[in-house]
Formats: structure tokens, sequence, C-alpha cells
């Protein structure tokens, strides 16, 4: 089991990047696929990116490719989510996510990101 402890939203402008963070512990981390979800006010929780257990595949969702750059850093037990061109329409709470054999069973306490126009 692998516990994580997102952190680096806030708020900024359009445009402006930002960087999130997801700290793990768990004995496990360096071999799990990692990801990370974001839930807009009112909506449904959706995929944002994932990298495998190397780094050496990520997988973003459409709306954010091209902007976000998902990294890890296995020595550091740590995943990062790297939000550059930030829209309105991406102001959520962050989650990231680790992948067990049952999907993704390991969550994150949140972070606010919310960019103004």
């Amino acid at each position: 089991q692998v516990q994580l402890v997102a952190s680096g939203g806030g708020l900024v402008q359009a445009g402006d990047s930002l960087r999130l963070s997801c700290a793990a512990s768990g004995r496990t981390f360096s071999s799990t696929l990692l990801g990370w979800f974001r839930q807009a006010p009112g909506k449904a929780r959706e995929f944002v990116a994932s990298i495998s257990a190397s780094g050496g595949s990520t997988r973003y969702a459409e709306t954010v490719k091209g902007r976000f750059t998902i990294s890890r850093d296995n020595a550091k037990n740590t995943v990062y989510l790297q939000m550059n061109s930030l829209k309105p329409e991406d102001t959520a709470v962050y989650y990231c996510a680790a992948m067990s054999a049952l999907g993704w069973t390991s969550w994150g306490q949140g972070t606010q990101v919310t960019v103004s126009s």
C-alpha cells in the first residue's frame, strides 16, 4: 500500500504555471504506476495523467496534452505534475493516485488549483 500526500496547489492567473508534488511512502513506490486526477465543482473526477513505474511511459488526457507534464523521482518517492499555460477550466481539486491490482486504490488528500481569467 502506498500513502500519498499532495501539495503545490494555489491561485494563479490564466497562462501561469504551477507544479504539483505528491510525496509517497511505502515500499512499493518505485514499482507502482502513478497518476493525477482532478475534480471540478459539480463534476465527476477525471483522469489527467499517468506515469509508469520506471517513468518511461506517460499518458495524458486530451484536454491537458501539450500543457501538462507528469514526472517522478523514485529516489525521492515523489511524483510531479508540471502545469503550464493554465486555463480557468483547469480549476479543480487535484489528486494523486497509485495503481494496484484492483485499480486506483490509493489516493492523496487533494490540492486545490484555482485559475482566474
